[in-house]
């Protein structure tokens, strides 16, 4: 039986006919269990991506999945050094900045770091086993036609695209149609639609577009990077489960038998859209590429959360025994507005941008 990555999202995998239903929220095993007041870091604002070639960079995210941008944005010598020291860059280092969003859909925006000096991928290939940060998810109206797209746009995928049910919480199948596309500098791009009248994994736009809605990686010691997020950024965990693939037709197409923990971490009290996926291979060895997942390296290199409770967070930080790598400090950051920020280095040496808007 094929399990995908949503299906392990939704907790549980059926064989079935889908049912068009008026889906409720209350029936959606990704609706929140708590209140949005006792949220410390809200749903994921910003993914930061090096890069080395714009071209195909705003080929991937502009021309294929619709996505607008802006740049060069014009960036001040003061705000790059600002930049580097929260972001642990060399002195030396220079790059011009593109800012990607989805009007009419925000849910996350892409910092697009186009890198002067030559960088070392993150990743070696598009392998599903490669530690480290993953995937981007964008949802959409229809799956099948915006694989069609796709396709033409000469994108490969680590499989075909996949059709099949899923129940809600009260046993009612929906369908689900999903690919994971092979994006520039080894990131992944989920093309995912929910059916039967389920809401999406985030908001679309007037074209039927979203995304990025969510972000993934691939982890080591589950137990201390799910507790990084959850006690200090104070998130939920709401879905937690152990899995064992069958046959390498899944969308991340793993080794027949692999057994992974699957984890999904949200703001508190927020619906789907800008949550967290972690993996975590419990009978295989990951694949260290040895290139870490941090900036300047190419690919998914920060996650920014916006947050009222700052203060809050750091001193969970200090409490945790949590390296800040720099601040908090007030700046005037071209994609975030005025701000004062913080960043930490959860356990497996990921850095996270924390940031409050400073208000007039």
């Amino acid at each position: 039986m094929k399990q995908s990555f949503l299906a392990l999202v939704l907790g549980v995998v059926f064989a079935g006919v889908a049912t068009p239903v008026l889906a409720q929220a209350e029936f959606d095993a990704m609706s929140p269990k708590t209140d949005q007041a006792d949220a410390l870091a809200l749903p994921l604002h910003t993914v930061t991506i090096a890069t080395n070639s714009l071209e195909e960079s705003l080929h991937f995210y502009r021309d294929s999945l619709g996505m607008t941008a802006e740049g060069p944005i014009e960036v001040g010598e003061d705000v790059l050094q600002t930049q580097r020291r929260l972001w642990g860059i060399e002195d030396d280092e220079t790059w011009d900045l593109y800012l990607l969003t989805r009007p009419g859909a925000e849910v996350a925006q892409i910092r697009l770091l186009v890198m002067h000096k030559t960088q070392p991928a993150i990743h070696k290939s598009w392998n599903s086993m490669e530690l480290g940060t993953f995937s981007m998810g964008f949802p959409n109206d229809g799956q099948v036609q915006r694989d069609l797209d796709m396709r033409r746009a000469g994108y490969g995928a680590l499989n075909p695209i996949e059709i099949y049910d899923v129940p809600r919480t009260d046993g009612v199948m929906y369908e689900i149609q999903e690919t994971i596309y092979n994006g520039p500098d080894f990131v992944h791009a989920v093309g995912i639609h929910r059916a039967g009248g389920m809401p999406q994994l985030g908001d679309l736009d007037s074209n039927g577009l979203g995304g990025p809605a969510y972000s993934a990686q691939v982890i080591e010691d589950s137990d201390a990077v799910l507790g990084f997020y959850t006690d200090v950024l104070g998130m939920e965990l709401r879905s937690d489960r152990t899995w064992k693939s069958a046959g390498t037709d899944g969308a991340m197409n793993l080794p027949d038998g692999t057994i992974f923990r699957f984890s999904i971490v949200f703001a508190k009290g927020y619906p789907p859209g800008g949550h967290l996926l972690f993996v975590d291979f419990e009978n295989i060895e990951a694949i260290d590429t040895g290139v870490p997942s941090r900036l300047p390296n190419r690919g998914i290199g920060l996650w920014s959360f916006s947050t009222e409770k700052l203060d809050r967070i750091l001193e969970n930080a200090a409490d945790a025994k949590v390296r800040v790598i720099h601040g908090p400090v007030t700046y005037d950051s071209p994609t975030q507005g005025q701000v004062r920020v913080a960043t930490l280095l959860a356990p497996n040496n990921f850095v996270v941008e924390v940031f409050e808007q400073v208000r007039e």
